[in-house]
């Protein structure tokens, strides 16, 4: 009987403990990291060199075909020229 009342008693204890616990509440999830400003700032300043190489390349273009223009104006004149001669 001694045996069995220490088992009881063992087994009482262990089931107010075990109640007596909180559980932890989950841990958040963390926050994703934020892009360094540095490398915000990198990136920004790619674009924008970027952008105008291709400002500049357009410009070239234009004056590019403005010149062509002009010369095929200029041969069709000459060639006006020469016929009514």
């Amino acid at each position: 009987m001694n045996k069995s009342l220490l088992l009881a008693s063992l087994i009482a204890a262990a089931a107010l403990t075990a109640c007596g616990k909180k559980e932890e509440p989950p841990m958040p999830a963390p926050a994703p990291a934020a892009a360094p400003a540095a490398a915000v700032e990198a990136a920004a300043s790619a674009v924008a060199t970027a952008a105008s190489g291709v400002v500049d390349a357009a410009a070239s273009a234009a004056t590019a075909a403005n010149t062509a223009v002009d010369a095929a104006a200029a041969a069709a004149a000459a060639a006006t020229a020469a016929a009514s001669k």
